[in-house]
């Protein structure tokens, strides 16, 4: 398959920068702890916008719902809101539970992938990693019409990506024991070719060269594969940043997403007026990825700026600093700050999970608590 780029045609406007999010759930028998292979079923029961705004996943204990693009966040938020009660009410109508977890709490007895020519194609192509548990993500759409533009984003969000990945962890659980990580997910993924930091690319051409020869190698069956953390959307004009679990509650997903919009936002800035982007080596962004993704905010991040561990609440502050001017300029900084608030006494979605865990000692209190959380206004 030959891959062909999209092409900006008109001068984009980046004074207010658009948002759409991408999140994956579990379908799951609260009883057993067990995924559930009744995805066609919830999906066949949508009704109206929440019917058009979902999508089939990979798994069939897995449903996918999009939200319509938009440029604020109170809007963005009640988007979000009316998409999880129509997929948990559809789940409860197959009877399931909708939750949102990073990965698979317990076990997937059934890991057959839906019946659709390009699953089958990465089944063969894969073999056991395309079986592995079920998986889910909160990817984060963000409006940049000029590829070469969003080219130079992904290079500036270089240094920022592993504090948003901490921030985001949900999935310390897997096949009903801790894993000792804030986001097994991330774990799991390792397992893909072209998943994981970005690489730094010169520009346009550059990045486009690079994906060809993936598919030619073989590494990837079309464009649509390249799984880095921060790419520019093969289907929209935009980058897609796709770092983190998916988020417990809305207001988790509404604040990540509006962190990353105004990290764009910020490194676009940098970009436009000529500032290059941090020569970070690529194997200290994997470190700092895999510290986020064990730590979470509950122990130490790599500063890829300055060098070194810190504790993960400095590096949430200076992102919050350097970010400030954007959230100002998109109305987002109170908001912001009263979930980072929220954020810092309540936990990520894992020390939450955790801290249920250490209360009950019983696996079902914690998924029964996920599931709570995940429909929760």
């Amino acid at each position: 398959m030959t891959y062909r780029p999209t092409v900006a045609t008109a001068v984009p406007d980046l004074t207010t920068l658009t948002l759409g999010v991408e999140e994956e759930f579990l379908l799951l028998d609260l009883r057993s702890g067990e995924n559930l292979p009744v995805a066609q079923r919830v999906l066949t029961a949508l009704r109206g916008p929440a019917r058009d705004q979902s999508r089939q996943e990979f798994r069939h204990s897995m449903v996918e719902m999009v939200t319509p693009v938009t440029a604020d966040l109170t809007e963005l938020r009640a988007h979000l809101v009316a998409l999880r009660r129509s997929a948990a009410e559809a789940a409860e109508a197959a009877g399931a539970r909708l939750v949102a977890v990073g990965a698979t709490p317990m076990h997937e007895p059934h890991r057959t992938v839906p019946d659709k020519p390009r699953y089958h194609a990465m089944s063969r192509r894969y073999g056991p990693v395309a079986h592995d548990p079920a998986v889910c993500g909160c990817h984060v759409h963000v409006g940049v019409p000029d590829r070469e533009l969003a080219i130079q984003v992904c290079n500036h969000l270089r240094p920022w990506l592993p504090v948003v990945h901490a921030i985001a962890t949900n999935s310390p659980l897997h096949d009903g024991a801790d894993t000792g990580h804030a986001s097994w997910r991330s774990m799991q993924l390792e397992r893909w070719p072209s998943l994981g930091p970005t690489p730094y690319f010169a520009s346009a051409a550059d990045y486009d060269r690079t994906v060809e020869e993936l598919i030619s190698a073989g590494v990837m069956l079309d464009a649509a594969m390249v799984y880095w953390y921060a790419r520019p959307s093969a289907a929209y004009p935009t980058v897609e940043i796709r770092v983190g679990d998916v988020c417990p509650t809305v207001d988790d997903t509404v604040l990540v997403a509006a962190l990353l919009r105004a990290l764009v936002a910020t490194v676009l800035d940098e970009a436009r007026a000529g500032v290059p982007a941090s020569p970070v080596r690529d194997c200290l962004v994997s470190a700092a990825h895999w510290r986020a993704a064990h730590d979470g905010l509950d122990g130490t991040l790599i500063d890829l700026r300055r060098g070194g561990a810190r504790p993960a609440w400095e590096l949430v502050d200076e992102l919050f600093a350097t970010v400030s001017p954007a959230l100002v300029r998109h109305g987002d900084l109170g908001y912001v700050l009263d979930q980072l608030t929220r954020l810092r006494g309540e936990g990520t979605g894992a020390t939450r999970q955790r801290r249920v865990l250490d209360e009950t000692g019983d696996l079902r209190a914690v998924l029964a608590e996920l599931a709570a959380w995940t429909t929760a206004t």
